[in-house]
């Protein structure tokens, strides 16, 4: 059974907007691969309400998309081991 879900993901700014782009790719990819994929919301480089790892901007980044209960907790186990992923939330709609 599928069900409709949105993760958030805030990227770290600091490795430049090349490095910012191909992780936005790499989780695009990951959801494309184990779902469906409707959007890719890009809200780009904001002010972050407090310094997440002495960091005080960040790129985020909205996925919508349809999937198995499998794939919210692989997305979020995947941005937690991945460099630059500052922080994942990822709610069922």
């Amino acid at each position: 059974m599928t069900a409709k879900y949105e993760a958030m993901l805030i990227f770290t700014v600091k490795d430049g907007e090349d490095k910012t782009k191909e992780l936005v790719e790499k989780f695009k990819a990951l959801i494309e691969k184990n779902g469906s994929l409707e959007s890719v919301d890009e809200w780009g480089k904001r002010r972050l309400a407090y310094a997440i790892d002495d960091q005080p901007e960040g790129y985020y980044a909205l996925y919508n998309f349809e999937s198995e209960g499998t794939l919210p907790a692989e997305l979020e186990r995947v941005a937690k081991i991945t460099d630059g992923v500052l922080r994942v939330l990822t709610v069922r709609k």
